[in-house]
Parts: C-alpha cells; structure tokens; sequence
C-alpha cells in the first residue's frame, strides 16, 4: 500500500506539471495573437482595402536601410520604423478609385490602408474629435485648409479638380436646363448637405453668388431632401425618387443611366481634392509614402483619371525619391538644417550642392548644352535675384524667400581704421571679392563699386577674388587682408574675430529667390520643400537674414484634363 501510494502521489506532479505548461503555452499563443491584431478606428465603419494585413518585405527593406545609409548609420533590420497599416478619412466620393489604389499599394508594399468614408465635414468634425490617423483625404482643399489652419494636418499634396453639375436620368425627361429649372413645382431636388457634405458647400457657395440659394434652399426643404454625402445624392436620382441632384461631374462615371447638365453659376467654381497627413501620426514616412502613391502620375492618378477626374501634373513614383536641390553658398547656414528635418519626415533624398551661383548656374548650361538630363536640379534657390534671372527660362514659380546686405568685414578691432567704401581705395589696402564669374558677391561687389565710382580704385587693391562667399570670411580672421566686401550673414557666426561697417546704397543688398525647374519630374515634392523653406522665418531670421514671405505663394494646382 504505502509503495501505490507514493507511485499515485508522483504520478499526480507529473500530470499537474505537464497541466501547468500547457497552459503557458496556450497563454503565450493567445498574447501572440492580441499583440498582432489591427486597432479598430475612431468614430464608424471601417472598410479595409484588403484582407490580407501581412507585411510585405520587398519595397520597405530597402527604404528603411536606405535612411539610415542616408543619416550615415549601419543597416537595420527590414521595416525597423515602418508600420503594416494606415487610417484613412476618405470623402464618400472618391471610394471608388482611393479603395482601388489601396488595395494596388497594399498588393506592392504589404501595407493595408483602412478607409473610413463619410462627407468631408463629418470627418473633419470626427477627426477633430479623434485626432489620430494617418491621412484625410477631403472633397473639397476648403476643408484640408481648416485641418491645416487647427493644427489637425501637417502637408497637403493635391490630386484632382472637380466641379458640380446637375445630375438627371439619361434623357432628361423633365428637360431641365438650368438653375431655374430646380425651382419649379414640377421638378424635385436633392441636394448634399452643405454642413456635412463638401458638393453641398460648394453648391451653397456658388448659387449664393448667383442669387439662387435662398429659393433653391426653401424649394428643398419644401418638396426635396438634403443628404450627407454625393453618392446618396446621387442615388436619389438613380432611383428616380429625386428628379434632379447636383453632384461632382466625376461622380456619374459610376451612373451610366445618369447625365450631367452643365450650367455657368456651377461651372464658376471647381473643387481641389487633396489629401492632406494628419499631425499626430506615429508613422509620418509610411503616411506620406502613401499620399505620394496616390498622387503619382503612374500610379494612383491613373486610376483617378479612369474615375473621371481631371487630375492634376503630379510626380513620377518612387519608392523613395530623390531630387537635385542647387543652392548658393549664401543660403546653407539657413537650410541645412530644414534639409535635413526634410528627409527625416519625408523619408526622401534632397542632393544638395553648395556653390558659388556662377559656377552652379555653369553647370546647369553645361548639363542643358550637352543634353544629359540627369543632374539638371530640381530646385534652386541663389544667392540673388541676378543669378536666377540668367536662366529664368528653365524655372517656373519662383519666389523671392529672404534678403541680406553686403558689408564690409574687417579683422576684430579694425586695426586699418576703415569706415566706408572710399577708405578700400587707400594705398597699400588689402582686399579681398568675390570672382565675379564664380559668385553672386563677385557680381554684386563690381555694380557696387561702379555705383559708387570707385570701381578702378578699389579694384587695384584686391589681393584675393574667391570662388564662394564662404571663402571670404577665412581671409579676414587669418588677416591675409585688411578688408573683405562679404555678406552680413556670413559675419554672424564670427563676430568674436571680425567687425563689419554697413553699406549705406541701394546696390548693396541681394535678394535669395526660391524657383522650381520646369523639367522637373518631382515639382509636387519640391513645392512642399519649397513650403518647409517659406515656413522657416524664425531659423532664416536667427542668421540674419531679413525675411520677405508671409504667407507660402506656391499652390501647385496645374491640372492635366483627362484624356491629355
């Protein structure tokens, strides 16, 4: 007995031991399944674009290692700072070709794109109240200015121009043929809701200006319907329980049995659809690498203008894109560091070069004259207007963005006792310019000294003409010369050895415009480059730079008419 005994009592620890690792195991199989599961959206229905929510590797290992190799770090494992899916607001509107190219990016690069429709002021209404996502897609770029101007989006990036119509049953039976005709006893209408929806605000809007809303609203109310979104709008009249509805011309490419009658007080407006990357979210690279995918013009605009829509130039795709960005030597101290913020948030690659305007704008004639294409620049941005204007005809939307004056800069203390331009003109002076072939300091230094009458004079004391006005300053601090016609900005940092004496003429101030190349086949992404800049007052000021932008100038709206 006593032998059975302890035979069942270490037959018991062995079942409860084996018991209790089981059930470890089942809890660790449970905790792996909640970890990997999706995070149901805010506020409605969600419809996602795919089943499938596993990770692709092909397209975002190499995006991932090529950051890092860009921040001058090792390689990381695949995906290290990428995200397997997005929140996207989506106008009701655009569920047919944005569902489309979800399932396209998701397909190409694993990443699922959960979409949540509704009229765009809903969504903005529940965006404000959620405040996390990943993009809002609007039906009207009023509404992403809104997000812009609280603070709830970040970059706006355009994709296509809409404009309302009056939509009627293939035929036209009531023979409407304007505005007019909506008000009559025999005619019913249905309307998008104009706090709800962005067809109804834009029909407010327009027919406010033409005079007819006030009738047209009472007429509703009174026999017709308002609704929240452009489909059921125009449903409505799919159903022939509606005799008329104005919709979005790009909407009846999904209603064959619909037409759409144009009339002047709605073709007086268009419609900007943009999406806009909402501020708060985790993955700013992946939202934005989507954003980019729906405004390429081999990608996402393609199946946009299959849905109707005029689409706007956009970009040619890129994983990760590059674009050439030449800037005058004058400029760095300002921009390197919103280069670099740039590409981080981006998650693209802006190839700076640095250099004299001379010799930058040399380069570019040589590329040109020789037809290479490759390394022509994306943008440029000089160290004055006069370097610009010398190949104006390869720019397009330039804007002049800060200005600073020349000055002369002189070894701390002034040991040579200078106080204008006519003391560089005493004997035994040393001076040091800009070449005026080379830089934009060299040119402006020469109108200068004519301005003032004293070029031949001065001239005949310069020891030194650098390439750059960068290489100007060393010759001060070293003392290889007693004066340097420099710019005001590039004294800033070494007021603990130099001195500086203002110019009091006109001719002593340059003025940096920002321009985007014409052949460029990245200009949407250069706009918001162009955008990062115009927003930098404060890192422009704190150089000493006077800044001339108040508000960004660059809207990016060049449209490409289906079918062109």
């Amino acid at each position: 007995m006593p032998i059975r005994r302890a035979g069942q009592v270490s037959s018991f620890f062995v079942v409860s031991i084996a018991a209790v690792l089981l059930l470890i195991a089942f809890g660790a199989a449970l905790f792996g399944l909640g970890s990997s599961g999706g995070v149901p959206a805010p506020g409605g229905t969600v419809s996602q674009a795919s089943n499938s929510g596993q990770t692709g590797e092909s397209g975002e290992s190499g995006d991932s290692s090529k950051a890092n190799d860009t921040e001058g770090g090792s390689t990381k494992t695949p995906r290290d700072r990428s995200t397997s899916s997005l929140l996207m607001y989506c106008a009701a509107g655009m569920r047919l070709p944005v569902e489309q190219i979800a399932k396209d990016y998701e397909r190409e690069y694993g990443v699922s794109v959960q979409l949540q429709y509704g009229g765009s002021n809903t969504l903005l209404s529940q965006l404000t109240i959620a405040r996390t996502g990943g993009l809002y897609l609007a039906g009207d770029d009023s509404y992403i200015q809104m997000a812009q101007d609280s603070g709830l989006v970040k970059e706006a990036i355009p994709l296509a121009t809409m404009r309302p119509v009056i939509a009627v049953k293939k035929g036209n039976p009531k023979q409407i043929r304007g505005v007019d005709d909506l008000l009559r006893d025999d005619v019913t209408t249905v309307v998008g809701n104009p706090d709800q929806a962005a067809i109804g605000k834009k029909t407010r809007s327009l027919l406010t200006k033409s005079g007819h809303w006030e009738r047209l609203e009472r007429h509703i109310t009174d026999t017709g319907v308002f609704k929240p979104t452009v489909p059921e709008v125009a449903n409505d009249v799919k159903l022939g329980s509606i005799d008329a509805g104005i919709v979005w011309d790009s909407t009846l490419a999904l209603y064959p049995d619909l037409e759409a009658i144009r009339v002047p007080e709605l073709d007086a407006g268009t419609a900007l659809v943009s999406v806009g990357i909402i501020t708060g979210e985790e993955h700013p690279q992946e939202a934005l690498k989507f954003a980019r995918y729906l405004a390429a013009s081999d990608r996402g605009l393609v199946t946009f203008e299959k849905s109707g829509f005029e689409v706007v130039e956009g970009d040619v795709w890129a994983e990760r894109p590059e674009i050439t960005f030449f800037c005058g030597s004058v400029n760095r101290r300002a921009v390197e560091r919103l280069l670099r913020n740039f590409e981080q948030r981006e998650g693209v690659v802006v190839n700076t070069v640095y250099n004299g305007c001379g010799i930058l704008t040399a380069q570019m004639k040589t590329i040109r004259d020789q037809r290479q294409g490759a390394g022509f620049p994306d943008t440029y941005m000089a160290c004055d207007r006069y370097y610009l204007d010398n190949v104006k005809e390869w720019f397009q939307e330039d804007v002049d963005i800060s200005d600073t004056e020349v000055v002369i800069a002189v070894p701390k203390g002034n040991p040579a006792n200078i106080r204008s331009l006519k003391d560089l003109t005493k004997e035994g002076m040393r001076v040091a310019i800009g070449q005026p072939e080379q830089c934009t300091i060299g040119v402006l230094t020469l109108d200068l000294l004519k301005a003032e009458g004293i070029m031949d004079e001065v001239m005949k004391n310069v020891v030194t003409q650098t390439a750059t006005s960068a290489l100007l300053l060393p010759t001060v601090t070293t003392r290889s010369v007693d004066a340097a016609l420099t710019y005001a900005t590039d004294t800033q940092a070494e007021g603990d050895k130099v001195d500086t004496i203002a110019i009091h003429s006109e001719a002593a101030t340059a003025v940096q415009p920002f321009a985007i190349a014409s052949s460029s086949q990245h200009k949407e992404l250069s706009r918001r480059l162009y955008r990062t800049v115009a927003a930098a007052r404060t890192t422009f000021e704190a150089v000493g730079f006077h800044f001339r932008l108040d508000t960004p100038l660059i809207s990016g709206k060049t449209v490409r008419r289906g079918g062109e």
